[in-house]
């Protein structure tokens, strides 16, 4: 069995810059495909229970797409994941307003966020290495911040996710990786069975900006504590479903230590026997059932219909320069932002 890093060329910008494609294997024959625009993974091959592999995550077969206005299949997210509310937010007494992007909010970083960017790859062993310098003033945000993200495929079929940032001045970080699942490599994710660790979410008002406490999942169609269908709830006459159209929320994990690698997320496909496990050190996960998908959107031989993925971004809360009681996203000169997440592939007989 091949394994380590290859790499393939994956289209042009139109400066000229070339884009590659870089393919991690390991000794299990999983395969992770990523490129170094948005860092985003276009492909990830896992086995079912008799053996069988499939590309699990939602993309597309060229970089246009990409380029353009794609949901943000796969990609690395920032300055900021999630959105910020109006695009506006105060520190250290002055007024920063970014670009609005989601209706009157700031989303992802913006317009031309991290998954919009050329991102400075290297091959370190059997991680890839991904660099970006965001200068001062891009899309808004204060201060030069150099974010390093390091995937790393092991042959305990984790992909590994790890990331760094500094920055000359104060400014808000929340880094996350976007990817849309589908255990089954087709079909809707309704029937994948989900569990999440969190006693707790975010609820949000109608343009989804955090309403600014807490809400208890316990007796609500947001309690994953124990496994249940997505779509066995998902309809249901709640007025944070109609909010999120559907799963677009941000969950509190339960973290008695703080900020400790605990499993905020596991999820089964029951027809192939694909489970996916969410490890991570960040406070909450962003689980998002695919709303927006309409099937316009085509790639990899499928169209992406309505609820054909699923996302469990791992992250700081929505919102939180604007929310002084959410964890702290303020990175200032002298401090490193270093979190990591585990993606862990298995299968249930």
């Amino acid at each position: 069995m091949h394994t380590g890093i290859t790499q393939a060329p994956f289209g042009q910008l139109p400066d000229g810059a070339s884009i590659t494609q870089f393919t991690l294997a390991n000794a299990n024959g999983m395969v992770v495909k990523i490129i170094d625009f948005g860092g985003v993974i276009t492909e990830l091959h896992a086995p079912d229970r008799e053996g069988r592999f499939a590309d699990v995550v939602l993309g597309f077969d060229t970089l246009e797409p990409y380029r353009g206005d794609s949901p943000y299949f796969g990609a690395l997210i920032g300055r900021y994941g999630n959105r910020i509310g109006k695009g506006r937010f105060t520190l250290d007494g002055k007024a920063f307003q970014l670009p609005t992007n989601n209706g009157n909010n700031h989303l992802h970083g913006g317009p031309a966020g991290f998954d919009k960017v050329r991102w400075n790859a290297a091959i370190d062993g059997d991680s890839l290495r991904l660099s970006y310098r965001s200068v001062d003033g891009e899309q808004g945000y204060p201060g030069n911040l150099d974010a390093t993200v390091v995937y790393t495929l092991t042959d305990d079929n984790e992909l590994v996710v790890r990331f760094h940032a500094v920055s000359d001045r104060p400014t808000p970080v929340n880094l996350t990786q976007h990817s849309y699942f589908n255990l089954a490599g087709e079909g809707d994710i309704l029937g994948h069975e989900l569990s999440i660790d969190a006693d707790a979410f975010v609820p949000i008002d109608a343009e989804s900006i955090p309403l600014g406490a807490l809400a208890q999942v316990a007796g609500t169609p947001f309690d994953f504590r124990t496994p249940r269908p997505i779509g066995e709830r998902i309809g249901q006459p709640d007025k944070q479903l109609r909010h999120g159209l559907g799963y677009d929320h941000n969950f509190a994990l339960n973290k008695p230590n703080g900020k400790t690698m605990t499993r905020a997320a596991r999820v089964v496909e029951p027809g192939s026997g694909r489970v996916l496990e969410l490890y991570t050190e960040e406070p909450g996960v962003q689980f998002y059932s695919g709303n927006f998908l309409d099937g316009t959107l085509k790639g990899k031989g499928r169209s992406y219909a309505h609820r054909s993925g699923f996302c469990l971004e791992p992250q700081h809360f929505p919102d939180s320069p604007n929310q002084p009681q959410f964890p702290n996203t303020i990175l200032r000169p002298g401090e490193v932002y270093q979190t990591v997440s585990r993606f862990r592939f298995s299968v249930e007989k």
